[in-house]
């Protein structure tokens, strides 16, 4: 590897870091451009408020529109539930305003929970159900809960002071810590110019890059949920040959499980 290649790739990832750390997106001109054409979708209306989608709509009328429908043709496919929900937008309001919730949804069973009272602390998507999820925290049990967008009946907002708030927050934050695992994915050093594609495998964890410049080995340092690692178990299988784990020993056993099923499964003794 070259110095210049190098002092890029670093240069590069640290331009990155800084505009994941404030918050601030760097936008192709494509990008804008498919933007305002997703805003003329019927359901931009109920992503944005008002007020939001005039401004963005303000801002991009100087870009050119993405004319897609001439070129790509969308072959038939089994039905999916759409990435938005309509609750989206509320609930997210009423996190900003550390607002408490009262909450009707359903359960296993055909059941109904009625008017729960809880904090709702962070919103989640789940790749692998094509579902989103609320994290909040039952006031009454006292316990943490994940329920589905999907599930959710009806929410009203019920006002709580300001300290409250701040303690539920702190002690969701703990619970939280509490079920988070760690795992070391090393890069095999052939296949390092391909590091963009690899770290947009993790795009959805929160996760840390470091590079040993004797060796030229890139780790990341990936942070997940105990329930998830099944989910960080496919994306490496999806990897192959290009990393490895070097840290986590619940996800290396589970490697080697799953090698062996598929080595017996050819009469290959592992």
């Amino acid at each position: 590897m070259s110095t210049m290649n190098l002092f890029e790739k670093i240069f590069n990832y640290q331009v990155i870091s800084r505009l994941g750390e404030t918050g601030a997106f760097a936008l192709t001109s494509q990008e804008r451009s498919w933007l305002r054409m997703m805003l003329e979708h019927p359901t931009a209306a109920h992503a944005f408020s008002i007020e939001t989608k005039e401004k963005l709509q303000q801002v991009l009328q100087s870009e050119s529109v993405m004319d897609i429908q001439a070129v790509i043709i969308e072959k038939a496919k089994s039905r999916e539930r759409q990435v938005y929900h309509p609750l989206l937008r509320q609930l997210r309001h009423i996190m900003m305003q550390s607002d408490s919730v009262r909450i009707t949804y359903r359960v296993k069973n055909s059941g109904v929970k009625e008017n729960q009272s809880g904090f709702p602390y962070k919103l989640e998507y789940s790749m692998v159900k094509r579902e989103w999820y609320l994290l909040w925290y039952n006031t009454r049990h006292h316990m943490l809960m994940s329920t589905k967008l999907h599930n959710i009946i009806s929410v009203e907002t019920v006002e709580i002071p300001i300290d409250r708030a701040e303690a539920l927050k702190a002690k969701l934050a703990d619970l939280l810590e509490s079920r988070k695992e760690h795992a070391v994915i090393e890069v095999v050093r052939v296949y390092n110019p391909e590091l963009s594609r690899i770290l947009y495998a993790f795009a959805c964890f929160e996760k840390q890059v470091s590079y040993d410049e004797q060796s030229d080995i890139y780790r990341i340092r990936v942070t997940f949920l105990g329930d998830e690692s099944e989910f960080v178990l496919s994306k490496i299988r999806f990897l192959g040959t290009r990393v490895k784990i070097v840290e986590s020993g619940n996800l290396q056993r589970r490697m080697r499980e799953s090698s062996s099923k598929a080595l017996a499964r050819y009469g290959v003794e592992s």
